[in-house]
């Protein structure tokens, strides 16, 4: 597999010696340090002000020019789809091949990717184990096995107006496709989608994140290595490099990462009518009833927060709604749990991943500091700017109209908002925009069939938290806000894959009814022919038929 090095686009804080002054600023030029260079990038006005930044290094270092361009991007298109109109990618063969060579990776490095996901995220190694290696060996294990059934034609009825004939949907690879990928689970959401395009026989360029850069970097290796170098490379790079990608005529792109950037990939891909997949977030809520088993909830609720990447997840829990009576309680066994889990001193846990880079801790900070949210806090809100640490923090009956909970948190800040009836939460969470996911613990069958029925969200879970990704059998994808498209399991060959209508016809069977002149004797009949009357059908068929 062939690789496109490029320069990575970090935090600020990252991206010079310390010596170096960054000021922050909006429409600028950013200049950042990889491999000991410089290189000049240019952001245009559709990039959100959040990644723009000026910054001026007190040392002078050689100027070079960005790596990877749009020109580049193009050869490096050409090159792929010259492989993938040759048929190479459409064989069962090849495509074992390469799913096999994937599943041998992940276990052949399985060390070096724990070690590269804890100097990115500190993630510990059992959840880096669980939430990245284990999903992408059951995706490949899956594929392996399914893959056959999953290529075979599909049979499909036939009308009586194409008698006698057969039909088939064919799964046709869509060519060559793009995936861009992001930094919370940076190996496992790498993977997952290049697993499903390849899969389907399509031709695929990964951009991994380069908020995660050890990640980043391992995965341009691995798969240099492992991978066919004809028909999957790994483009590395920041702003410039993906600018350049999207440039290109895709036959598919595949985003995972927010609504703003996901909207820029999707004007991006309007200009070439490129079919997308767009893997956003959202505020994904968690309604608790007062009937249910309060430790197995909070143990559940935590297990989809600060367990989950400490909340950096689009799945995790981004803030509850349950009764006034009953929040105190609530409160109270989340507390515990928290304290059983991460001990007295959560800051001191080494159970739980950071914050990505200066950047998010420092939008955290802001949400919290709020002045209309920090006097809500009622436990947590300790933090550690050096650690990128903030500790697990639960906040009661912040304002709606508050930056928490208008934006997706995605970090430890979960804020436990109150109403009058359970019911009273479905128009709660229906007045934001759907979120990739909604939870509720309950015991009341009649409260479990209104949540499914009237709240709007990508996917659900009753009585758990993020669990149903893990079914293959699922589609996980969102919904408006959210994203659009689903994928995981065979979804993810459908999202590569397009259906294709056969109809299969002998020269037998011709009825002269289908053809000019139309006289009032073969108006007659093909209304018969239309009307669905077995009866009168055989007799218009043997010309019997009068009236």
């Amino acid at each position: 597999m062939a690789i496109v090095s490029a320069g990575l686009f970090k935090n600020p804080t990252r991206c010079f010696r310390p010596t170096s002054t960054v000021s922050v600023g909006l429409i600028c030029t950013f200049t950042y340090r990889h491999a000991y260079k410089i290189n000049r990038v240019s952001f245009s006005g559709s990039i959100p002000s959040s990644y723009y930044c000026r910054a001026t290094p007190s040392t002078t270092m050689e100027e070079v020019k960005p790596t990877f361009d749009v020109d580049k991007a193009a050869v490096l298109v050409n090159r792929l789809r010259k492989t993938f109109n040759s048929g190479k990618t459409k064989s069962y063969e090849w495509r074992i091949s390469q799913l096999e060579s994937i599943s041998k990776m992940v276990d052949e490095k399985e060390k070096e990717i724990i070690e590269a996901l804890y100097e990115d995220l500190s993630k510990p190694e059992l959840e880096a184990y669980l939430s990245e290696i284990l999903m992408v060996k059951s995706s490949c294990k899956l594929a392996l096995k399914e893959l056959k059934q999953w290529m075979m034609p599909k049979k499909a009825e036939t009308s009586l107006a194409t008698y006698p004939s057969s039909a088939e949907i064919v799964s046709e690879p869509l060519g060559v496709v793009l995936v861009i990928s992001t930094w919370n689970f940076p190996f496992s959401l790498s993977l997952e989608p290049v697993i499903g395009a390849i899969a389907a026989g399509n031709a695929v360029v990964l951009k991994p994140s380069e908020i995660a850069p050890a990640t980043s970097s391992l995965l341009s290796r691995l798969l240099g290595e492992y991978m066919d170098q004809s028909a999957v490379i790994v483009v590395e790079g920041a702003v410039a490099e993906t600018s350049a990608l999207l440039e290109q005529k895709w036959d598919k792109i595949f985003f995972t990462g927010g609504a703003r950037v996901g909207r820029i990939v999707m004007a991006a891909a309007a200009k070439n009518l490129t079919p997308v997949t767009l893997e956003l977030g959202g505020k994904c809520p968690a309604v608790v009833d007062s009937n249910v088993n309060l430790q197995i909830a909070s143990r559940r609720i935590i297990a989809g927060k600060w367990v989950c990447n400490n909340g950096q997840a689009c799945i995790g829990v981004d803030y509850i709604i349950t009764t006034k009576e009953f929040a105190p309680k609530l409160i109270e066994a989340l507390v515990s749990v928290v304290e059983e889990i991460f001990g007295k001193d959560p800051m001191e846990s080494k159970e739980r991943s950071r914050i990505i880079n200066s950047f998010h801790f420092s939008r955290l900070v802001n949400l919290l500091d709020e002045d209309k949210v920090s006097g809500k806090i009622v436990f947590g809100g300790q933090r550690d700017g050096s650690q990128l640490q903030i500790a697990p923090t639960i906040l009661l009956d912040v304002p709606e109209d508050s930056l928490i909970m208008q934006e997706e948190i995605f970090g430890p800040l979960l804020p436990i908002m109150t109403v009058e009836r359970l019911e009273d939460s479905f128009a709660m969470i229906n007045r934001k925009p759907k979120p990739l996911a909604a939870y509720l613990f309950s015991d009341d069958e009649q409260i479990k069939r209104e949540f499914v029925q009237n709240v709007y969200a990508g996917g659900m879970a009753i009585n758990d938290t993020i669990l149903q990704v893990t079914v293959p059998s699922l589609p996980f994808g969102g919904v408006g806000e959210s994203g659009m498209g689903a994928y995981h399991g065979k979804f993810s060959f459908d999202a590569f894959s397009h259906k294709k209508a056969v109809l299969y016809r002998s020269f037998a069977g011709e009825s002269p009814t289908r053809y000019p002149p139309y006289t009032p004797e073969k108006q007659k009949q093909i209304k018969v022919l239309l009307s669905g009357n077995i009866f009168k059908i055989i007799l218009a068929l043997l010309g019997w038929f009068k009236d």
